[in-house]
């Protein structure tokens, strides 16, 4: 993601209130800027240099979330942005603070989530002396923001947080960063020395790269919309689901476009990549057109690249112009908002394509997923894929890192893509617990139901604890193989067998940690107990955990070897 092309997509969507009261010191101009500029919730943890700022926000409107991790205030900040579409707020002191929410901020960064970060420093007079909970996080998150602020002068908050939003939540999403001085916030410091941006024009699309588009579409005898994250970040599912009804061309998704158009979609694939469904991957190999929009290529999903849609020419729809071309040539590129952008295909017709409709669904019958596991023990793929059918639309999943966040991807349903909140691009263990309570204050009404591993589970636990504290009625549904099942597997297939440090099988009894932090628990073993574990889920009011025992050996099928092409998947000839 590129600072600059995010610096010059600023528009006026926001308020940029910006009023200064002389009154008032830098920690309450802070609060007072966040409540002008509409922000409700703020994902945090207290400290020294921040203190100042928890004493204003004692008299104030923001309802503050108290996270018992950093990391935990900057996932759940980033998934509450991801379901509620405003931007995500988390804050913590200075130091180790600051440092813990770095992992956090990075995520966001990864899948182009608005997020903003708030972070006390030591005063001013001591910065650059090794002061104590001293670091420059400025300079240490300058990879993973699209801007960065230190504060020098008290009238400066207004205008400094106004853009902070605006910047966070324009052109391609990302994080922003308030870095704000002890003594900044304490006193009155005067300068007024910030100076908002103006807005910039926008980049048109000349005629010519629209005209091409439409070209390319029409002389292509088997297009594929290959659909991204970024759609969802522009909340074109509608009009993607129309493009696909008028014009009958098929589809495949990345993990982050899960949710813009359904299963049961006639056009509709699957997501395609390393763990995607063998019909997705072998429709892209076989397409002479990949309409890519809001797409980085990224490697998880394109396998090894020079071979990635080897006979495909590429349109590629991107708000992000870093992204054109970055990974893989263009043959025509649609710049811009893709809400814009995709006004250019508003008057395309069904295309003649009826053979290439009908190879697609062919291998979406051959290739679909199975559930009619004959064994005993808990089959995970089945477990989820009756989750959705069980739960209302209105579910959001959570999920961590593992092989149980493919099995949701492949197995679970989902009806818009909000549903389905994931870390994509870092694959961040210890996601799903806070994001279910970032998700679940986005959507108080709604169930959420966190997914998680019993590897991810531990990397942030303590947040248990901050369900009981709000009286969230978040699920969660933790599958338990005793390992780390994803390096367990490939140490398997690709490492001679030799698993080094996978074993978990000293793990808590994670029905009794959930119990100890006043949370009902049940654990199932057996496929006979399926139904009953997910009635157990959606009927407890409360906060509740079903700890699933599987196999230790389960795998997660089909799989793309890392280095090789998508068109080597392997099987093992059931799932």
């Amino acid at each position: 993601m590129s600072s600059q092309s995010a610096q010059q997509t600023v528009t006026s969507n926001a308020s940029l209130d910006t009023e200064i009261d002389a009154e008032l010191n830098g920690a309450q101009q802070l609060v007072k800027a966040l409540e002008n500029q509409g922000v409700e919730y703020i994902f945090g943890y207290p400290g020294g240099a921040i203190m100042p700022v928890y004493d204003a926000l004692y008299d104030s409107s923001l309802k503050h979330i108290l996270c018992r991790h950093e990391q935990g205030c900057a996932l759940a900040a980033d998934a509450y942005a991801r379901v509620s579409g405003d931007v995500g707020v988390c804050m913590a002191t200075s130091g180790p603070g600051a440092t813990n929410l770095v992992t956090g901020i990075a995520n966001a960064y990864m899948d182009s989530i608005p997020m903003l970060a708030i972070t006390g420093q030591v005063p001013t007079s001591v910065m650059g002396t090794d002061a104590f909970q001293e670091v420059d996080i400025f300079s240490m998150t300058l990879a993973i923001v699209k801007h960065s602020y230190i504060v020098r002068h008290t009238d400066d908050i207004p205008a400094i947080v106004a853009e902070a939003i605006e910047l966070a939540k324009s052109g391609r999403p990302g994080p922003v960063l308030i870095d704000l001085p002890k003594d900044i916030a304490s006193g009155n410091v005067q300068g007024k020395r910030f100076i908002p941006a103006v807005e910039p024009s926008n980049i048109p699309t000349t005629s010519s790269d629209e005209k091409a588009a439409l070209e390319l579409i029409r002389n292509a005898k088997k297009p594929l919309l290959y659909i991204g994250g970024g759609a969802v970040m522009a909340g074109v599912e509608k009009e993607l689901r129309e493009l696909a009804e008028r014009t009958g061309i098929p589809a495949v998704s990345t993990l982050k476009g899960l949710g813009v158009l359904t299963k049961d979609s006639e056009h509709y694939l699957g997501m395609l990549g390393m763990h995607g469904n063998q019909a997705a991957n072998k429709a892209v190999q076989t397409s002479d057109l990949l309409i890519s929009i809001g797409v980085r290529f990224d490697d998880r999903a394109t396998g090894k690249l020079d071979e990635f849609a080897p006979n495909a020419r590429i349109l590629h729809v991107e708000v992000d112009a870093a992204e054109i071309a970055k990974l893989r040539a263009v043959d025509v590129a649609l710049h811009g908002d893709l809400n814009e952008q995709l006004k250019v295909f508003s008057d395309l017709e069904p295309q003649a394509i009826a053979a290439w409709q009908f190879d697609c669904q062919a291998m979406k019958k051959e290739f679909a997923w199975r559930y009619d596991y004959p064994g005993k023990d808990i089959y995970a793929p089945w477990v989820l894929n009756r989750l959705t059918e069980k739960f209302s639309d209105d579910l959001t999943v959570t999920c961590d890192v593992g092989q149980h966040q493919m099995w949701v991807a492949q197995h679970c349903d989902f009806v818009n893509p909000t549903q389905h909140v994931t870390s994509g691009g870092l694959g961040t263990m210890g996601y799903g617990l806070p994001a279910g309570i970032g998700a679940q204050f986005a959507k108080p009404d709604s169930p959420v139901v966190v997914v998680s591993g019993d590897g991810s589970i531990m990397m942030n636990i303590q947040e248990l604890a901050t369900l009981k504290r709000y009286d969230l009625p978040v699920k969660i549904l933790l599958f338990d193989n005793s390992a780390l099942g994803l390096v367990r597997q490939w140490q398997d297939l690709f490492f001679e067998g030799r698993q080094s440090e996978v074993d978990l099988s000293d793990n808590p009894d994670f029905v009794k940690v959930a119990q100890a932090f006043g949370v009902t628990a049940k654990r199932i073993t057996h496929a006979e107990e399926i139904e009953e574990g997910l009635d157990f889920l959606m009927n407890t009011k409360e906060a509740c955990l079903l700890h699933v025992i599987i196999d230790k050996q389960s795998n997660v099928w089909p799989l793309v070897p890392q280095g090789k092409s998508n068109s080597t998947m392997l099987d093992n000839g059931y799932e």
